[in-house]
């Protein structure tokens, strides 16, 4: 097992530190803000360490490399782009204040998702469709390291899919902009220009997620340990389950406990440093 260690700053004495913690045999130097710690033993103080001196950590079977991955899923909203897409789709309505507070508490698992988001997006009737667009253009943005990591997993052979609570709308212009294999997420239905504050279909939920997780990777005839998931709320916990490796991203505690790596520091592109 290797201790890989993430920052913009690694302290050579740090890195002296945590080797000594899990009884490692050396260190390497990936890049400037990637180390490895060689065959670590986990000890639970390397997270109070890494917390103190803001550092992301993950643990990673030696020898473990990308290219033996084969499925990236990763979810849209406060994961892969900076906003949640809805809470700011009801700004345009005035009403960001009451939908996000819901959708907060969605994320922590505090709420039912399908019937929160039923709720969210009734709250939206009359809305003229062009908002959508002026998220998108003047709200959306991606996270630090997104166009670089689904690059560089494309680069090493992964297929890639975006798989979102969120909607169609956005899902399919991310698609499209960075070159996903696929995207799925709710449709919001449309009549005369407005949204009707309904939602076209089955909505996608967690296990709606996990779903398309497994069906995908059955139908690459990839094994459990071969696929990578990112997510940050609660609504992501069956998908990181379903998956060999999980990573969550700036995420509430409810998905970090199930998580493989908490990324809090680094940009997303972190994730092509943890294996080999």
């Amino acid at each position: 097992m290797n201790l890989i260690v993430l920052g913009a700053e690694i302290e050579t004495p740090t890195l002296k530190t945590l080797a000594k913690l899990t009884g490692a045999s050396g260190i390497e130097q990936i890049h400037l803000e990637a180390f490895r710690i060689l065959d670590a033993i986990p000890d639970d103080r390397v997270s109070v360490l890494c917390q103190q001196v803001k550092l992301d950590f993950a643990y990673v079977p030696t020898q473990r490399r990308l290219v033996d991955f084969g499925l990236f899923v990763t979810d849209m909203d406060s994961t892969l782009i900076n906003i949640e897409c809805i809470d700011e789709i009801a700004d345009m309505h005035g009403l960001k204040t009451e939908v996000a507070a819901v959708t907060e508490a969605a994320m922590r698992g505090e709420l039912d998702f399908k019937a929160s988001l039923a709720r969210r997006v009734s709250l939206l009737a009359g809305l003229e469709e062009a908002a959508l667009l002026r998220v998108y253009e003047e709200r959306l943005q991606l996270n630090p390291g997104a166009e670089r990591l689904i690059a560089g997993l494309k680069d090493a052979g992964l297929y890639t899919v975006l798989v979102s609570g969120g909607f169609t709308y956005f899902t399919q212009r991310l698609k499209d902009r960075l070159d996903f294999d696929e995207a799925w997420s709710n449709e919001l239905e449309v009549a005369n220009g407005r949204l009707t504050g309904r939602i076209i279909g089955d909505i996608v939920d967690a296990n709606a997620k996990a779903s398309h997780l497994l069906r995908t990777r059955h139908a690459l005839d990839l094994n459990p340990e071969q696929v990578i998931a990112v997510g940050d709320g609660a609504n992501d916990i069956p998908m990181l389950e379903a998956a060999g490796f999980g990573v969550a991203y700036r995420a509430k505690p409810v998905l970090r406990a199930v998580a493989d790596c908490c990324l809090d520091q680094s940009p997303l592109d972190a994730i092509l440093s943890l294996f080999e």
